[in-house]
């Protein structure tokens, strides 16, 4: 029988051959979102009419040959940071929960002209500067993975990460400006792609870091990454089956295997950095890629992550002050304080300091990638341990120490699942490829995907 909280490519392959339509995917998907959003909190809101009509119409459409492509009926999950014309984009914030979004982006166009049906709006940190995912009046969504404890869900784009790990959503669509589509990814145990920066437009899309900002994919499995990654670029549906179904570009670097492939694993020093329950998973994934041939040797960076993710940070907060100050130096605003904490540290450098930072990127991008030329990709764990509880969170502390380097690098990254710890909670790994090689990326973690047992959806 055919799951009807399927992948992208399942719920296709059913819909092609008549099995399933996506009204029944949808009406379930819905159904779901009804019964485990008031205690998840994935969505912000939810569309459930206008979802159906669209549905419907893709019965319809699909019924009598005019299938767009693979994306055509497949119900998503849209961050509460991208404009929808006329619908209320409140970009994680209560002081903009009346905001009324003035026109659609580039990007969300593409989406709905592929065919794909928005369930609604998921949840998001405050203006997306946050990486643990919580939000302290619009509410923080629930890592479905421990339903009697609060755990964070990762963030910013925390109700994308929710809906598709608890089966809210087919898929869903983030950004990353420091790791946040592979930290959700990473914490609820589903796969989040990093594209390199300037591969997919941003307008609609509320900024926090102009030079940073990328949006990305949420997603079970590797492949469903890759359709969402191409029809977010806006290639036809037509393109994408074709490649699809030849085995030609994205899709073909995902079946080449990965014997002879030089990694880089991180080094004893970034290794102490690590809970046990991280690094058994980390390690695991290592071992299955050795296994299938690949060559993996200690990559020792040249600058400190630490430093990075400060270098990261740094550039986020002056540009982030920028677009958003205003609310922010309001303290009568109803706003998130540990977010106005992170943003009013904008103002404090002067606009020398933002220059050198700007400068000195350059310049490490060219000395990293330098040092990283011997090696196809990097690999390192997502996140430093898994999942913590809400209440034992410290918020000066961001979990991003092994993703800001990589958007502070102009690098693109995947985040994989590589099974469960002891207590339960998601493993993940993060691979690291240079830049515009989302080939790579994919390769690497479909090879690991078909190496390891699938963890599944949350047990809700």
């Amino acid at each position: 029988m055919t799951d009807v909280f399927g992948s992208i490519e399942s719920l296709s392959a059913a819909y092609g051959s008549q099995l399933l339509k996506p009204s029944q995917v949808v009406d379930v998907h819905l159904q779901a979102i009804e019964t485990h959003n008031p205690r998840l909190g994935a969505y912000q809101s939810v569309f459930f009419d206008t979802a159906m009509q669209a549905a419907e119409a893709a019965d319809k459409a699909i019924a009598s040959g005019h299938r767009i492509g693979p994306f055509h009926g497949i119900p998503f999950g849209l961050k509460d940071i991208f404009d929808l014309e006329d619908r209320i984009c409140t970009n994680g914030s209560m002081a903009l929960k009346d905001r009324i979004s003035p026109a659609t982006g580039t990007l969300v166009r593409r989406l709905i002209a592929a065919g794909g049906i928005i369930l609604g709006k998921t949840k998001a940190v405050e203006n997306a500067f946050g990486g643990w995912g919580t939000n302290q009046h619009m509410g923080t969504p629930m890592n479905p993975w421990d339903l009697e404890n609060h755990r964070i869900p990762g963030g910013s784009s925390s109700g994308s990460g929710v809906a598709v790990a608890a089966g809210l959503a087919v898929c869903a669509i983030g950004s990353d400006t420091g790791g946040s589509v592979r930290l959700p990814a990473a914490y609820c145990g589903i796969a989040g792609l990093k594209v390199t920066e300037g591969q997919l437009p941003c307008d609609g899309i509320t900024p926090l870091s102009q030079t940073l900002d990328t949006p990305g994919p949420l997603a079970q499995t590797v492949a469903d990454t890759v359709i969402l990654y191409e029809v977010m670029q806006g290639r036809e549906g037509v393109a994408i089956e074709r490649d699809r179904q030849a085995g030609n570009g994205l899709y073909g670097a995902m079946a080449k295997g990965v014997a002879g492939l030089r990694l880089g694993e991180i080094d004893n020093a970034e290794r102490e950095n690590c809970s046990a329950e991280i690094l058994a998973g980390y390690d695991y994934g290592i071992e299955k890629l050795r296994s299938l041939g690949a060559i993996v040797e200690v990559f020792s960076s040249p600058f400190d992550y630490s430093s990075l993710a400060d270098d990261n940070g740094a550039i986020t907060a002056v540009e982030a002050y920028n677009n958003h100050g205003t609310l922010y130096e309001d303290r009568a605003a109803p706003v998130d304080e540990d977010v106005r904490q992170r943003m009013l540290t904008g103002k404090t450098y002067l606009a020398h300091d933002y220059a050198q930072m700007l400068q000195t990127r350059l310049r490490r991008c060219g000395e990293f990638n330098s040092a990283m030329g011997k090696f196809d990709a990097i690999l390192t764990p997502t996140v430093l341990k898994t999942a913590p509880k809400i209440g034992d969170v410290d918020q000066k502390i961001s979990p991003a120490h092994f993703t800001r380097p990589f958007n502070y690098l102009a690098l693109c990254g995947l985040s994989v699942p590589v099974g469960l710890a002891d207590n339960g909670l998601p493993q993940s790994l993060q691979i690291v490829a240079h830049p515009h090689d989302e080939a790579m990326a994919v390769r690497l973690g479909a090879s690991i995907e078909a190496a390891i047992p699938a963890i599944g959806r949350a047990p809700l």
